[in-house]
């Protein structure tokens, strides 16, 4: 299969996924975009390594995951704060009633939550809500699966207690 054949089999089957992802690493639409064509050029760059070493799904995700930490980290050195997300688009689709706009809203917010947090953490629970096991997201990130089973149940914990208003410190 040609570099080109892959790369398109990649934006038909993780493209909507890749934009999600590229939404929590950034919040500024502009830079957004710039790190989404990041992303897009980094994984046609790199299938012409892919070995089949992992899954296509598993490469995917660790060469998007590692050019958005890549992206914080530099935006973190530039000394430029992480943004809120009070300007995105609804990936959903139109705001027609009252639910969409709440389940929009809760939606914002906890992508909010989710970009204050720290890079691997960020990492971790993006991929888990993308539906990636703990195996898969061990072999992404480089830590063990135990370790990434016991940061999901942390950074769910934070977050849940976070979304409701409460300190993430309490019990």
């Amino acid at each position: 299969m040609s570099q080109d054949s892959q790369y398109d089999e990649v934006v038909s089957t993780f493209g909507a996924a890749i934009e999600r992802l590229s939404r929590s690493y950034e919040a500024d639409p502009d830079k957004r975009r710039d790190l989404l064509q990041d992303i897009h050029f980094a994984l046609w760059r790199s299938l012409a390594k892919f070995g089949r070493q992992c899954s296509l799904r598993t490469w995917v995700y660790r060469v998007a995951h590692n050019v958005g930490i890549s992206h914080v980290l530099k935006d973190r050195r530039n000394q430029h704060s992480l943004e809120s997300l009070e300007d995105v688009e609804d990936v959903s689709g139109p705001r027609g009633t009252a639910n969409a706009i709440e389940r929009r809203m809760d939606l914002d917010h906890l992508y909010r939550l989710i970009h204050n947090l720290q890079p691997v953490d960020r990492e971790v629970i993006l991929l888990y809500l993308e539906g990636l096991d703990a195996s898969s997201i061990a072999e992404i990130t480089g830590i063990s699966a135990a370790n990434v089973a016991t940061k999901v149940h942390r950074i769910k914990g934070i977050l849940g207690r976070q979304f409701r208003g409460e300190s993430p410190h309490d019990a």
